[in-house]
């Protein structure tokens, strides 16, 4: 009698696995892949072209003191590293004593 619980069991096993799976869904051909693509590409530069609509672009003054301001920053900076690397080359060479 165990024998026939175990065998019913089993079986009812194998029949819920193949419940279980799901029918195979069939891949998109070649020519609907490519129509997705086309699609997406042409909704990238829709929406980009949107979003250029909304920026707000500085004027020419603001462009010409935004670059003078970044050189001015840069040559500082220059002029600062020169100095630091002379006085720390300077001191180095008095400890080494060359």
């Amino acid at each position: 009698m165990a024998d026939k619980k175990a065998a019913t069991a089993a079986k009812g096993d194998q029949t819920d696995k193949k419940a279980d799976k799901k029918p195979a869904q069939k891949k998109p051909g070649l020519f609907t892949r490519f129509k997705n693509f086309c699609g997406r590409v042409g909704k990238y530069f829709k929406d980009t072209k949107s979003e250029l609509k909304k920026v707000v672009w500085p004027s020419k003054k603001q462009v010409r003191v935004n670059t003078i301001t970044v050189l001015v920053v840069v040559l500082v900076a220059a002029v600062v590293l020169v100095v630091l690397d002379l006085i720390f080359g300077q001191a180095i060479h008095l400890m080494i004593g060359a």
